[in-house]
């Protein structure tokens, strides 16, 4: 391995180490929190939120399929990595002026931004595949970019669980969704509106709601770009072994 694959390699493994650790007591003092405010929460709003959120989700995932870049075939890490970065620095530039916009919009274009940041980040990641050398037109690789977005927004616990899942993926395949319909969106949504929740609500607020909707975006864009990078390390240094083994 190069130099720098061996510092990539020493990045993921502390990264690794992070992703195991147990939830804090802060964490759990606030999912105990957040879970008996969801508890009061009608079923009927559960099951609406978690449907238009399916629904836009699918709606990136089926339409970065016409504008993401084609896989990367050639080039080491460092390269990729080297395009990677510049490629999340553009989005959390991206994300950060939308922030901006809809956080002095006032409360109702404040509410448009979580439609729209969330599309964002799914195109994001749907770039970073692509320069790793994997298809987005791919069923499982689209749920890949579904488990990246989870283990960057979500509680301890749950994130803990999306790692084990995604650990040796190309041996996941008996256990996948049958198709994208049947990808637990309930615990998505959930994980992802309560991680974001207190953050964002700050956008909504006015005259802080600008520079709030900023600095949000562009910290949660740097998070998602982090957790994609070593989601894909992954991947990358299990590619010899699988190459030895006679697998694609």
């Amino acid at each position: 391995m190069s130099a720098y694959d061996t510092q990539a390699l020493d990045e993921l493994r502390r990264w690794q180490h992070e992703m195991q650790r147990a939830p804090g007591l802060w964490n759990r003092a606030t999912s105990g929190v957040q879970r008996k405010i969801n508890s009061y929460i009608p079923e009927k709003v559960h099951a609406s939120v978690t449907a238009v959120i399916k629904q836009m989700t699918r709606a990136v995932l089926e339409g970065s399929n016409f504008t993401a870049s084609a896989p990367l075939r050639e080039g080491g890490l460092e390269d990729r990595e080297t395009r990677v970065r510049a490629t999340v620095d553009r989005y959390r530039k991206t994300a950060a002026v939308e922030g901006g916009i809809t956080g002095a919009g006032g409360f109702l274009l404040g509410l448009a931004d979580f439609p729209l940041l969330l599309s964002i980040k799914l195109k994001m990641l749907f770039e970073i595949a692509a320069l790793y050398g994997f298809s987005g037109e791919d069923y499982r690789e689209r749920l890949y970019l579904l488990h990246i977005f989870q283990l960057a927004f979500s509680s301890d616990a749950h994130r803990a669980d999306v790692y084990r899942k995604m650990q040796r993926w190309h041996e996941q395949s008996a256990t996948l969704p049958g198709s994208i319909d049947d990808f637990d969106w309930r615990r998505f949504q959930q994980e992802y509106r309560d991680y974001i929740d207190l953050a964002k609500l700050a956008q909504l607020l006015p005259v802080i709601g600008a520079p709030v909707g900023v600095i949000v975006n562009n910290s949660l864009l740097k998070k998602l770009g982090i957790t994609a990078m070593n989601a894909y390390r992954m991947r990358w240094f299990e590619r010899p072994a699988l190459i030895d083994a006679g697998q694609p």
